[in-house]
């Protein structure tokens, strides 16, 4: 593809990244098909196993492979970036399964909790069902389509995580997708922390503290008295002005980590992807320079790395500009026709 460029008047990071904010993409109504997957119950225990919704987008073409698209911080299958992606994604030849997270609406009502950058036990039966779905997709009714991944922001940390878990390879020596794009993931999660608490980004900050807040109060299954008083700021708590502050509260116990510190370290994927990248599929990075959220550092430490292995399955794009997964270009989101060309590789 020809190098991303900007389009008046989206230029810089924070306008590339506030577009679909600035100006909601028309889109067609939604005709997905709505799939329940059953998960487990949180390490914490919270109301036993429940379920994720996902929706599948059936393709317009002759089936080409099954894309596993995931939304990020604060987002849902419904989020205007990601359907601009999965109708991208449609029009190429493939089926594409948009997963609601643990906690995002839809879906709130069918499980207890919120998501982490590693929900291996959420993404482990998830792979499995679209495994399923990938058999019962092909045209020949017999040999399974191409099972592929998109990741947007966190959404692509979660995948990421979800292939360098061992007990998810289908089979010893293969990896759990055919192909795998990432736009704009958060590789190192305290360093983005340390990114978003800039007093640059204190709008950006507040946006998604509210949506997570909003996201963790409207749980059906119940919040525990002592989050409800820190989410609210009751007795004595002060509410969290910080993402590090809510995931020190809510995330890292509900998840099973000992600290913030310890989620932040357990959840990276960067030093596991720096010492081995055996159990990857190819596998697609897109990071902007600009970013105003995720600093680019990690990626750069991988593309350091690139040169030093032959068997090296990670590939880094890195543009000078483009945002948090904007890349708004003259022919439309650029970033879209790179998902779309890289997973084209290894469609049927």
């Amino acid at each position: 593809m020809s190098p991303f460029r900007q389009r008046l008047p989206w230029l810089g990071g924070d306008f590339q990244t506030l577009r679909d904010t600035l100006r909601p993409v028309r889109l067609p109504i939604d005709r997905g098909e709505a799939i329940k997957i059953k998960v487990p119950a949180l390490s914490s225990g919270a109301a036993g196993p429940g379920y994720l919704l996902a929706i599948l987008d059936r393709p317009i073409k002759p089936a080409r492979g099954l894309v596993l698209l995931l939304h990020g911080l604060g987002g849902s299958s419904r989020r205007e970036g990601l359907r601009r992606m999965a109708l991208a994604l449609q029009q190429a030849g493939f089926a594409v399964l948009r997963l609601n997270l643990r906690g995002a609406d839809p879906g709130r009502d069918l499980a207890a909790g919120t998501y982490a950058a590693e929900c291996n036990s959420d993404i482990g039966p998830v792979l499995l069902r679209a495994r399923k779905l990938s058999q019962q997709l092909a045209n020949d009714g017999n040999t399974p389509l191409p099972l592929l991944g998109a990741g947007i922001s966190l959404g692509g940390t979660m995948l990421l995580n979800a292939c360098l878990e061992p007990s998810h390879t289908p089979e010893p020596g293969k990896p759990v997708l055919d192909g795998l794009v990432c736009t704009s993931s958060p590789l190192d999660l305290a360093a983005c922390s340390a990114s978003i608490e800039r007093p640059r980004n204190r709008v950006y900050q507040r946006w998604l503290l509210k949506r997570l807040i909003r996201q963790t109060l409207a749980d059906p299954f119940g919040v525990t008295a002592y989050e409800r008083e820190v989410l609210n700021g009751a007795k004595g708590h002060r509410p969290p002005a910080t993402i590090r502050e809510f995931d020190a509260a809510i995330t890292a116990p509900r998840w099973g980590y000992r600290d913030v510190d310890a989620y932040y370290q357990g959840a990276s994927p960067l030093i596991a992807l720096l010492e081995d990248s055996s159990r990857l599929p190819p596998t697609l990075l897109l990071q902007a320079l600009d970013d105003p959220w995720v600093p680019a550092d990690a990626a750069r430490a991988l593309t350091a790395k690139m040169s030093l292995f032959s068997n090296w399955r990670i590939q880094v794009q890195l543009t000078p500009h483009g945002g948090h997964n904007g890349f708004h270009g003259v022919g439309g989101c650029w970033g879209d026709q790179l998902v779309v060309r890289w997973l084209s590789q290894f469609g049927a």
